[in-house]
């Protein structure tokens, strides 16, 4: 499989919801006998089910990990446990049609939430004593509920097409009864040994266990580190992620529909700049591997299959151009001192502050006795940080604010006098930014602004270097 004929292609939770429809469009659509193949999908969990079964990804609720982390009784985790087992049941029913289907489904839920329970029943018994910390296992917990939801999604896409003629083939790669010391390499090899993606379509797992655990570091990002290691040790000839939206040069419900342009074609250094502004079209550390494999990224919209989408790369732009405008909320931790002016170490001592709390740093700005970073965080995280700073540089001034960041971001920005034009436009709307910055290497420029005015300075900027340079190219969904 390193012959480059074929593709790695993954669909989010939210489009996996709507797996039924996908058939009738990506999966199957015009396509017949062989046209059906030399594709292989990676599939996430149905959208809201990874929420159940750790924790809400905005709200914080707990599901089963967040109950049984905090367990003062074993009720929370056992009802939430038991209610995702009832919603994975709701969301098969959802999608499938034959009733032998539904009863494999219903069947699949109840053998692995089973496993499960007894699985974490027994891990309690075991640290009932005292040599015993349950502590020590609470990643691998958290690995093993997570990977409970793409197996469920990846086992009823599976049924579907089987049932819809295609010669699909469920690849799990949780690592359910298997041995764990592995590494995700290893698990992938082992995986896709005997499959031929020329004759079978592979239905693969986002989660995949591992010696070196995927949720250390990338957490819910998992599933975009699968599919780059499996499309780089495959040799695929693209890497597809199929979303319910073109990547477009802005957010449509922001500026309107009509406004937006989609991007067709960029680079890997424009989809590290919207990493950093939280916008992912894929993870930083997904995009690395897929680089130095050589293999290029295409994001899609799913329900568009005739649409070729957006092409990232490493080509240069052929001529300067804004691509996108990115908006992203973030915290100002500014530390003034006086007698920093020709002294080493202040930035070290505040980075490794940072460091400890797990704060996100976007961008920063210094000057003789003042060092600003610019943070993704919160509140509760930036009262820590400050408190710690104080406890090395007691004399400083440490001041925090609520801002926003917009930022103009493209392959090639030269020539185009980007900062001087968008702080023409934001003033041109009657607006103002507390701070601007570009660096030598032209990829993106960065303006500071009221929280307030975050979206009023987003609409300006996109008239300014997308609206009234070009025509709109296509509908950007």
């Amino acid at each position: 499989m390193t012959n480059k004929t074929h593709t790695v292609e993954k669909i989010g939770g939210t489009s996996m919801s709507r797996v039924d429809q996908l058939k009738d469009t990506l999966f199957i659509g015009s396509r017949q006998g062989e046209a059906l193949y030399g594709r292989v999908f990676v599939v996430s969990a149905f959208g809201g089910i990874t929420d159940l079964l750790l924790e809400h990804k905005k709200s914080g609720e707990p599901g089963v990990y967040g109950h049984f982390a905090n367990a003062e009784s074993d009720h929370g985790w056992h009802e939430a446990l038991t209610r995702v087992g009832s919603e994975m049941r709701k969301r098969h029913n959802a999608v499938l049609d034959h009733p032998g289907d539904i009863e494999q489904a219903d069947a699949f839920v109840s053998e692995r939430t089973l496993g499960i329970r007894n699985c974490l029943i027994d891990l309690q018994r075991l640290c009932a004593y005292g040599h015993f910390r349950l502590s020590e296992h609470m990643l691998q917990i958290r690995e093993l509920l997570s990977g409970l939801g793409e197996v469920h999604s990846a086992f009823v896409t599976t049924l579907m097409l089987q049932r819809a003629g295609v010669n699909a083939r469920l690849v799990d790669l949780s690592g359910w009864r298997d041995e764990g010391n592995v590494t995700l390499d290893e698990r992938i090899a082992q995986a896709m040994e005997r499959i031929d993606p020329h004759t079978e379509m592979p239905i693969v797992t986002g989660y995949a266990q591992c010696a070196q655990g995927l949720m250390r570091e990338f957490d819910r990002g998992y599933s975009e580190v699968t599919f780059s290691r499996l499309a780089a040790l495959t040799g695929a000839r693209e890497a597809i992620i199929h979303k319910e939206f073109h990547l477009s040069s802005c957010d449509p419900k922001l500026v309107g529909e009509a406004a937006v342009h989609k991007l067709g074609r960029t680079n890997y250094d424009v989809a590290d700049q919207l990493s950093n502004m939280g916008m992912e079209a894929i993870h930083p550390k997904a995009a690395k591997t897929l680089r130095q494999a050589n293999v290029p990224l295409r994001i899609t919209n799913a329900f568009e299959p005739d649409d070729p989408g957006t092409l990232i790369d490493d080509h240069a732009a052929e001529t300067p151009a804004v691509e996108i405008i990115a908006g992203l909320d973030i915290m100002t931790l500014e530390v003034f001192e006086q007698d920093m002016v020709g002294v080493k170490g202040y930035d070290a001592a505040i980075l490794e502050v940072l460091k400890r709390h797990g704060v996100r740093i976007v961008s920063k700005v210094s000057n003789a006795n003042t060092i600003t970073h610019y943070l993704d965080t919160s509140f509760k995280i930036m009262r820590r940080v400050e408190k710690d700073i104080a406890q090395v540089y007691p004399s400083a001034e440490i001041t925090t604010r609520t801002l926003s960041m917009a930022s103009v971001i493209g392959r090639d920005l030269n020539g185009l006098s980007v900062l001087q034009r968008g702080l023409v436009a934001i003033a041109d709307a009657g607006l103002s930014a507390i701070g601007a910055s570009q660096g030598p290497r032209n990829v993106d420029v960065q303006f500071i602004v009221d929280r307030d005015d975050l979206q009023a300075v987003i609409k300006a900027l996109h008239s300014e270097f997308i609206e009234s340079v070009r025509p709109r190219l296509t509908r950007a969904a």
